[in-house]
C-alpha cells in the first residue's frame, strides 16, 4: 500500500504466553545498500520474509494485537538490519514524545530483543519510541533487564497517515557470539501502543508465569560473518569552574578555582567472547549530585551508583540472584558483596587538629580495567581491576600548614564467574573480592583495614521440569586483616557491636590481627501459577563483614520468613490486575535473642481506568533491640503497628499522580508518619516536569544522646546511656524538568531543597538492661549553658556529673544541577553542566518552615560549572 500524506522525520544516532518454539524468524542477506533514514524504501524491505502475527500482553492476554505490525531482518557483514511497518487507524493519535536516551514516558515503540549468544538467559535489547528516542540495555537472568549499557548503533522512526516505521542498523561488533558458520540466535519483538495501554509481542510470558529471553523465538539464515575484535576509544577532555565562599582566612581555598583535566576509555574486543573496558584518570562529573539526607543512626547511609565505567555492565557482577524471579526481604539487610562505590570514596585517614582543611573529594583512580564475556562451557565471567592513588591532605592550625596522608595506594579486585547447567536448569557460581592497600604512612594501618578477602558461592536449581518451583541461593566468607588497634576498632564498629555487656556469643579479642565470618541466604519460590509462594532463611555471623568493597548495615543477624499470596492477572468487571499477599518472618542474634518478628499483609488492585491501589498492614510483638544503646545492653521493642497506602492515576494521562502514606506507631509518645507525592505535568511532547513534596513527622521516645562513663551506674554494667524524646519534622522535594529539544539535545534541570528540625526534650537514661524503662532527669538536674547540657545524674550523690552538646538541629539544604547534553556525533557528546548547594544549619526554635525557607535562600550558594567534551572512535 502506497503511503500518502503528511511525514515527520526523526533520525537518531547513538553511541516478549506463548514459547517460541514453533515460530522461526528468517535473516536476509543484504544485496544493496540500507539508508538508516526510517522509511523503508530499499527492496529489501519488500523482499524479505514479514514477521507478523503479534499477540497482547495487555491489556487483554492472549489476543490479537489491535493494529498489524510487519518486521523485516537483513544483515551484512557489519551489521544487523531491522525494518518495522507499525500500521495505526488512527495514526494522529500516535503518541510520540522526545525524552532523553533511555526514557520512555508511556508512548509508542518499538523494541528488539537479541540472545546472540543463544543461552537463553542473556542478552540485548535496542528500541524507538514513535518519537525517536533511543532505549538500549541487556536482559539477563533470563526475566530481568538493565538499561545502563549504552551500545552504538543507528536509528531512525517515521511517521505518515498509515502509522510509523521504525529502521536500525546495530553493528556486529555491539554483539556478543561465538564464530559459527551458520548463527542461531534468539530473538524477540514488542510494540506499544500507549493510548490503548496495549503491550504486543511476537512471543509473551503470561502475567503469571516467568522466563522471558527462554522464550524467544529463532532467528536464522545469518552465515558467513565473522565476530569482530572490534577497538572503541572514547578520550575526554573537561574544564571545571568552582565560585564558592571560603573563609577569608582559609589558605586553600579561592573563591574561584579552575581545573583542566583529561582521561582516556577504551573498549577493545579481545576474542569474540571477551570484552576489555578500560579507564585512566576517568572523570564523573556531568553525573547527578546525590541527594541530602539526615542521617540519625549509626549505620552508613548508601547511595546509587551514577559513575558510568562502574553501572555499564554491573549485571555481570550481580551475585545471589541468579534462577529465581522474587527475592522477598523482611527486615533482612543483606550485603552486597561489590558495591562499585568503595573505589575512588573520600578518604578514611583520621584528621590532625586543624583550623582549615584542603581534603580531597575522593582518592583519584589512576586506571581501572574490567573483563566480561562468555567462556566454553557455559561460562559467563568477569573481572575487574582498580588501582587508587595515595591521597594526602593540607590542615592549618593556628597559622602553621602541614600535610597529612589521608588515604594510601590501593588496589581493588573483584572476579565473578557463573557457569549454566543442563539447559539452565541448574546454575552454580563464585565471586571474589580483594583489597590491598600500601601503607607509607604507619598511622593510617590504626584507621583502616589493611587487606580484605571476600569468596561467595552462588546457585540454583529447578525443581521441576516446568519450572516452576526453584530454589537458589549463596554462602560467603570473609576475612579483614589489620593491625590490633584496627581490629579493636572494627570489633566495635556499629556492624559489630563486639563490645556489648550482656552479649555471650561476642567480645572484642584486643589481640586479634584478623576478623573472620560467613554468611548466607536460601530462597525457595514459586515461579509460575496465580498462587504465589516465597520463604527464605538467611544468617551474617558476628564476624562478617565485607565493606571494603560491599555494603552490609549489620552483621550478627539470623533472618527467616514464609509468604504467599494470590494474584488476579485476568481483567474482571471493575478491575485489571489485582493481588493478596501476605508473610510472616522473624529475626535473631547469634545469642539467641529475637530482634524482630511480624506479620505483614498487603493488597493491590488496578482499576478498568488504570487508577492503582495498594495497602499494606503489618504488626510487630514486643521483641529484643541490640542496637539502640550502639555497643551497650539490650533494651526492648514495645509492639507497633504500621499501615502504609499507595495511590496512583493513569500514567499515560499528561498530568500523573503518585501518592504515599504510612503509618508507624508503637507507643503513646513514639510513632512516626509520613505523606509524598509525586506530580508530573507533560504539558508538551519534548517537556517533562515533575516535583515530589515529601513531608514527615518523626516522635522518638528514646532517642540516642551518648553513653557516658559511671562506676556508680552499677545496674547498666558502669556506663549511663542517655536518650532524649525527639520531635522531628522534615520537608522536602525532588523537583525536575526534562526538556528534549530532539533525541540528540535534552537539558535536564534537578532541584532537592531539604528542611529538617529536630527538638530533643525529657532526657533520661535506661534504668535497667533488657527493659524499655527509663528514668527521666528532673529540671533541677539539667544545666543548659553555652549549647550544653551538664547532667546531675543523682543530685547529692557520689556519681560524677557529665556534660553533652545540644543535640538539636535545624538543617536547611538545597541541591541542584543542569546537564545540556549534545551527541553531536555517534557516542560522542559535549556536556554542560551547572551545579549549585546552599547548607545552613544554625539551630532555631520554634520551627518554622517560612523563616527556614528564607534562610536557606539567604545562605550564599557554592556554584560549579562544567564543560566536557567526549568523542568516540571506533578503530
Amino acid at each position: 500500500m502506497k503511503r500518502v500524506g503528511f511525514a515527520v522525520l526523526l533520525c537518531v544516532s547513538a553511541g516478549i504466553s506463548g514459547a517460541g518454539a514453533d515460530i522461526t524468524v528468517q535473516a536476509v542477506r543484504l544485496s544493496e545498500p540500507v539508508a538508516v533514514d526510517g522509511i523503508l524504501s530499499e527492496s529489501i524491505w519488500k523482499e524479505a520474509p514479514a514477521i507478523t502475527g503479534f499477540l497482547q500482553l495487555q491489556p487483554t492476554e492472549g489476543a490479537a494485537a489491535t493494529q498489524p505490525t510487519f518486521v523485516r531482518i537483513a544483515y551484512d557483514d557489519n551489521a544487523l538490519y531491522v525494518g518495522a511497518d507499525m500500521r495505526d487507524s488512527s495514526p494522529d493519535s500516535i503518541v510520540a514524545r522526545l525524552n532523553r536516551r533511555d526514557n520512555n514516558d508511556n508512548e509508542d515503540l518499538f523494541f528488539m530483543g537479541v540472545d546472540s549468544y543463544h543461552d537463553r538467559r542473556s542478552g540485548f535489547y535496542f528500541g524507538l519510541t514513535a518519537g525517536g528516542t533511543l532505549l538500549d540495555g541487556v536482559c539477563y537472568n533470563d526475566d530481568w533487564t538493565d538499561d545502563t549499557w549504552d551500545g552504538v548503533w543507528d536509528g531512525c522512526v517515521r511517521r505518515d497517515s498509515l502509522g510509523w516505521t521504525a529502521e536500525m542498523r546495530i553493528p556486529f561488533s555491539q554483539l556478543r557470539f561465538r564464530r559459527q558458520e551458520k548463527y542461531i540466535w534468539g530473538i524477540n519483538f514488542r510494540r506499544d501502543i500507549s493510548r490503548k495501554n496495549e503491550q504486543n509481542f511476537l512471543v509473551y510470558t503470561p502475567k503469571n508465569s516467568s522466563g522471558f529471553v527462554s522464550r524467544f523465538p529463532e532467528l536464522v539464515g545469518i552465515e558467513n560473518i565473522k565476530p569482530a575484535r572490534h577497538i572503541e576509544a572514547l578520550p575526554y577532555t573537561r574544564l571545571k569552574a568552582a565560585y564558592t565562599h571560603p573563609d577569608a582566612a582559609d589558605p586553600f581555598r579561592k573563591k574561584s578555582e579552575y581545573k583542566p583535566d583529561l582521561g582516556l576509555d577504551v573498549k577493545a574486543g579481545l576474542s569474540s567472547n571477551l570484552t576489555l573496558d578500560m579507564t585512566v584518570n576517568p572523570d564523573f562529573g556531568q553525573v547527578e549530585v546525590d541527594p541530602a539526607v539526615v542521617n540519625l543512626g549509626d549505620v552508613e547511609t548508601y547511595f546509587d551508583e551514577k559513575r558510568p565505567f562502574f553501572i555499564e555492565g554491573a549485571s555481570t557482577f550481580e551475585f545471589g540472584h541468579g534462577g529465581a524471579t522474587n527475592y522477598w526481604g523482611f527486615n533482612w539487610s543483606g550485603p552486597s558483596f561489590f558495591y562499585s562505590r568503595r573505589i575512588g570514596r573520600a578518604p578514611q585517614g583520621s584528621h590532625p587538629d586543624n583550623d582549615y582543611a584542603d581534603i580531597p573529594e575522593g582518592a583519584n583512580i589512576i586506571g581501572a580495567a574490567k573483563v566480561s564475556g562468555k567462556l566454553p562451557g557455559n561460562w559467563n565471567v568477569g573481572t575487574l581491576h582498580a588501582v587508587t592513588r595515595k591521597e594526602t591532605g593540607r590542615f592549618s592550625l593556628d597559622g602553621n600548614t602541614l600535610e597529612s596522608e589521608l588515604e594510601p595506594m590501593t588496589y581493588y579486585g573483584v572476579f565473578r564467574a557463573q557457569k549454566e547447567i543442563n539447559k539452565s536448569m541448574q546454575g552454580i557460581g563464585v565471586l571474589s573480592t580483594l583489597t590491598a592497600r600500601k601503607f607509607d604512612d604507619m598511622r593510617l594501618r590504626s584507621d583502616m583495614n589493611g587487606n580484605a578477602l571476600v569468596v561467595g558461592l552462588d546457585g540454583w536449581t529447578f525443581l521441576d521440569t516446568a519450572k516452576t518451583w526453584v530454589t537458589a541461593g549463596w554462602l560467603g566468607a570473609s576475612r579483614v586483616t589489620g593491625t590490633p588497634e584496627r581490629m579493636i576498632s572494627l570489633q566495635r564498629s556499629s556492624r559489630h557491636y563486639y563490645q556489648r555487656p550482656d552479649a555471650d556469643h561476642v567480645e572484642v579479642d584486643s589481640s586479634a590481627r584478623e576478623l573472620q565470618g560467613v554468611a548466607g541466604r536460601f530462597v525457595f519460590n514459586k515461579q509460575k501459577g496465580n498462587v504465589v509462594f516465597n520463604s527464605a532463611f538467611g544468617f551474617i555471623s558476628p564476624g562478617f563483614d565485607l565493606n571494603d568493597m560491599g555494603f552490609l548495615n549489620r552483621a550478627d543477624a539470623i533472618n527467616a520468613h514464609v509468604g504467599g499470596g494470590y494474584r488476579w492477572t485476568k481483567p474482571g468487571k471493575w478491575y485489571r490486575q489485582a493481588g493478596l499477599l501476605g508473610t510472616v518472618f522473624a529475626n535473631a542474634d547469634f545469642g539467641g535473642h529475637t530482634t524482630w518478628k511480624g506479620v505483614w499483609a498487603d493488597h493491590w488492585i488496578q482499576f478498568l481506568n488504570y487508577m492503582y491501589i495498594e495497602w499494606a498492614v503489618a504488626y510487630n510483638p514486643k521483641t529484643t533491640n541490640a542496637f539502640r544503646t550502639r555497643g551497650g545492653p539490650l533494651t526492648l521493642n514495645p509492639p507497633g503497628r504500621e499501615i502504609d497506602v499507595w495511590y496512583s492515576t493513569d500514567s499515560r494521562k499528561p498530568l500523573v499522580l503518585n501518592t504515599f502514606g504510612y503509618i508507624y506507631r508503637n507507643s503513646p509518645k513514639e510513632w512516626s508518619r509520613a505523606i509524598e507525592a509525586s506530580l508530573q505535568w507533560k504539558p508538551r511532547s519534548n517537556i517533562s516536569l515533575s516535583a515530589g513534596p515529601r513531608v514527615a513527622w518523626n516522635d522518638e521516645y528514646a532517642m540516642w544522646v551518648g553513653a557516658f562513663d559511671d562506676t556508680q551506674a552499677t545496674r547498666t554494667y558502669g556506663r549511663r546511656y542517655v536518650f532524649g524524646e525527639m520531635k522531628q519534622k522534615e520537608i522536602k522535594a525532588d523537583i525536575r524538568l526534562n526538556w528534549t529539544f530532539n533525541p540528540k539535545l535534552s537539558l535536564q534541570l534537578f532541584m532537592q531543597p531539604l528542611l529538617s528540625h529536630g527538638d530533643y526534650e525529657n532526657y533520661k537514661e535506661l534504668a535497667r538492661p533488657n527493659s524499655y524503662d527509663f528514668s527521666t532527669y528532673s529540671g533541677d538536674q539539667i544545666v543548659r549553658s553555652n549549647g550544653e547540657y551538664e547532667i546531675d545524674p543523682d543530685g547529692a550523690e557520689p556519681a560524677e556529673s557529665f556534660d553533652f552538646d545540644n543535640p538539636d538541629f535545624n538543617v536547611k539544604s538545597l541541591r541542584g544541577n543542569a546537564v545540556l547534553r549534545w551527541e553531536f556525533k555517534p557516542g560522542s557528546t559535549l556536556y554542560f553542566v551547572w551545579t549549585q548547594s546552599r547548607w545552613n544549619d544554625i539551630y532555631e526554635e520554634p520551627f518554622s518552615f517560612h523563616r527556614s525557607a528564607d534562610q536557606l535562600l539567604d545562605t550564599r550558594a557554592d556554584n560549579i560549572f562544567m564543560l566536557k567534551a567526549t568523542y568516540w572512535w571506533s578503530l
